[in-house]
């Protein structure tokens, strides 16, 4: 039996590489313990926060992490 492929799908979904993934993990961390700060000196208390702060330092480390998307109006 020949395997299937989908027609003009949308692309599967990678996992981040390793050192993106070690990043996130350790401010997500520190997040939890509640010892992030944001760039200016105060702590982080949103869930969101963290997440962008982690991406925004893996890809200062080089990990290849996918480029922003645009912020949505809430």
């Amino acid at each position: 039996m020949a395997k299937r492929r989908a027609k003009g799908g949308a692309p599967k979904k990678g996992r981040a590489p390793k050192k993106g993934r070690a990043k996130v993990r350790k401010v997500m961390r520190e997040y939890k313990r509640r010892t992030l700060r944001s760039g200016s000196g105060g702590k982080v208390r949103k869930r969101r926060q963290a997440v962008a702060i982690a991406l925004s330092e893996a890809r200062r480390s080089g990990a290849r992490i996918p480029k922003r998307r645009r912020s949505r109006a809430r």
